[in-house]
């Protein structure tokens, strides 16, 4: 059965007061909106509350340009509500850079080209011409821009260029070895999707591995983030982990956390992609 990509999503957060549930079910309903999605969370710590909605829009009596302004002017202003609002017909425009390491590059083109994801990927950007045979074979546009120290700047501003000219939404970092700009990450606030090791911090630097075995650790893992000023200390969207015993070697540790890596980072841009994801202080809230 082909997915309905007339429908519309909304993502809310606002102080938490009673009514709010309500309101929007009613709003949605009383003009012909058929709810296919509700969840909601209420940070009782806090008092704020969270939710995404989703509904078919075929019935639908406010125009799709004029939903924003309207649901503004009844509900967020009332509300004091953030919120942000898509459509399933418009898809996600996604860039991927990497490096070296294929294992990430891999599953995301072959979840791409399978059809799995509802998205556009036009380009991959590197600072190795590695992967460029990957890319054609997947036949989307490969940019080979070498970075060092002395031209990081300038690079970074053709890679800005480029994502503008494709009209980027958002970035993944497919175990791309370089650390992005402040100017960059601001271009894409919680729009640039990382994945490493879970052993960060306690096993940082260029060999964790090695030192995970070297304390016989029972457990390795991998964390996919939100990229912000801070290295790896952005909002966690996705983690997982897989067990390890003595028997195990360094290759076989490497291997099983690339295997993690791709599925963690995957199923993060999979969440990105599905409008699933609410982003508050530094925290992520997930809906299933």
């Amino acid at each position: 059965m082909k997915e309905n990509d007339n429908t519309a999503v909304l993502l809310i957060h606002c102080p938490d007061k009673a009514g709010i549930l309500a309101a929007v079910t009613e709003f949605i309903n009383q003009h012909k909106g058929n709810i296919l999605y509700l969840d909601q969370y209420v940070n009782r710590e806090e008092k704020v509350f969270f939710m995404r909605v989703e509904w078919d829009l075929t019935a639908f009596q406010i125009p799709k340009e004029k939903i924003e302004e309207y649901f503004q002017t009844l509900l967020a202003i009332r509300y004091d509500m953030n919120f942000r609002l898509y459509f399933a017909d418009t898809k996600p425009r996604m860039a991927i850079f990497v490096s070296k390491m294929s294992h990430c590059l891999y599953d995301l083109l072959a979840r791409y080209a399978s059809g799995e994801w509802r998205v556009e990927i036009p380009l991959v950007i590197s600072n190795h011409p590695d992967m460029k045979p990957v890319a054609e074979r997947f036949g989307i546009e490969y940019h080979y821009i070498p970075i060092t120290k002395e031209n990081k700047e300038e690079q970074e501003a053709k890679q800005l260029e480029l994502l503008k000219e494709h009209n980027i939404t958002f970035c993944v970092l497919a175990r791309y070895m370089q650390i992005l700009s402040p100017q960059l990450i601001s271009n894409y606030p919680n729009k640039i999707i990382n994945i490493h090791h879970s052993f960060l911090p306690a096993f940082a630097g260029a060999k964790p591995y090695h030192a995970a075995h070297e304390r016989g650790v029972k457990i390795i893992g991998a964390t996919s983030h939100y990229v912000t000023g801070e290295l790896d200390a952005g909002p966690i969207i996705e983690q997982d982990v897989t067990h390890i015993s003595h028997k195990d070697t360094v290759d076989e540790l490497i291997k099983k956390g690339r295997d993690l890596e791709k599925i963690v980072l995957s199923h993060a841009v999979e969440k990105h992609i599905d409008r699933k994801i609410l982003t508050y202080k530094n925290r992520t809230i997930v809906f299933q």
